[in-house]
């Protein structure tokens, strides 16, 4: 487990393109002013003791230190011991909907951004508590067994778009099957199961599902993305808008959030149904409700040692530095003396 005890001096590493940037410009400057002169090869002639590849070298050593130097500052530490650390806390499963309307964007950016940007902020909230996390459409996927780690979960809700299940749709009842196939076997409490969605559930009976995930003992709580007037589901050519999505007909097809569905499935869950609105808070009143639940105990491996490397890096920049500072921009005198490309008589 690698982590950096000073996080804030990384965002110095933006300026290393910059600079790398600003480089190869002066580069390209310095040989324009050169040729104003006269001819390369005859100004090479009137320089013989310029190399044109020092400089190069002078600048990438330095350039190499100034990444070493600000990785040491911010202290990159690594996880020399773990243990078992006992929690109390509750098993949360997000199902997130990523069927093309979640792309409709009657909720800015779009539902399913603002979905994401959510859960991301509830997710900021927990302490205790394990967390998992599915994706569904026609089908549902785990892409996230429940963990204590945080900035995984993070990292893999960054990726999750509307290509990520192949099979299209609106499977809730599946997903809320497969949240309680991922809890420990044989728990009758502790499980929370939050379904995002826009509630146009065509494949399966998703409140008998939730009825059945209650009466084992989980909570479905359901969030319902979009407006009930209904817009239409834009359309991509890669990363470009290209239309509409249309039916056989070619007439455009307009999503609209099933309000009615989504509160059915939280009544039959025991949980709450929250509409979702631009302000992004809806996930706070859930999490509220869940820090009320009764907490279970369970063993959670952290590290609770690190040890600091930053000595490597500042070192390396040390000596990068030092090798720098010797490195002349002159040719050496006895290798510019060789000629490997000498005819032989």
């Amino acid at each position: 487990m690698i982590r950096f005890a000073h996080t804030g001096y990384l965002y110095a590493i933006v300026l290393l393109p910059a600079i790398l940037v600003l480089f190869y410009w002066s580069l390209s400057m310095r040989k324009k002013n050169l040729e104003r002169f006269g001819n390369p090869s005859l100004l090479d002639n009137l320089m013989p003791a310029m190399s044109r590849y020092k400089k190069p070298v002078k600048f990438f050593t330095a350039f190499t230190a100034l990444a070493f130097l600000i990785l040491g500052i911010a202290n990159p530490q690594i996880g020399s011991k773990m243990e078992e650390v006992k929690r109390e806390g509750v098993d949360i499963i997000i199902a997130l909907d990523v069927s093309n309307s979640m792309k409709a964007e009657d909720i800015k950016p779009n539902r399913l951004e603002s979905a994401k940007q959510e859960i991301s902020r509830m997710i900021d909230k927990f302490q205790n508590d394990r967390l998992g996390l599915i994706v569904f459409a026609g089908d549902s996927y785990l892409q996230l067994p429940l963990t204590m780690d945080y900035s995984a979960a993070r990292l893999i809700l960054s990726t999750i778009d509307v290509d990520i299940v192949p099979i299209p749709g609106t499977a809730i009842g599946t997903a809320i099957n497969l949240a309680m196939k991922s809890f420990a076997a044989g728990e009758k409490k502790h499980k929370v199961i939050i379904i995002i969605s826009d509630g146009e559930n065509h494949e399966d009976d998703a409140v008998s599902a939730a009825k059945e995930a209650y009466a084992e003992g989980a909570v479905v709580h359901t969030v319902g993305m979009g407006s009930q007037e209904g817009v239409p589901i834009p359309t991509y050519d890669g990363s470009v808008q290209a239309g509409y999505k249309k039916d056989s007909d070619g007439k455009t097809v307009v999503t609209k959030l099933d309000e009615q569905g989504m509160r059915q499935i939280a009544e039959a869950g025991g949980g709450m149904y929250i509409r979702a609105t631009t302000q992004q808070d809806e996930l706070d009143e859930v999490f509220k409700a869940v820090q009320t639940m009764e907490k279970k105990e369970f063993g959670a491996k952290i590290f609770t040692e690190y040890e600091d490397r930053f000595q490597y890096f500042l070192g390396a920049a040390f000596i990068l530095l030092v090798f720098e500072y010797f490195i002349s921009e002159r040719k050496n005198r006895w290798l510019a003396k060789i000629n490997f490309f000498k005819e032989r008589r």
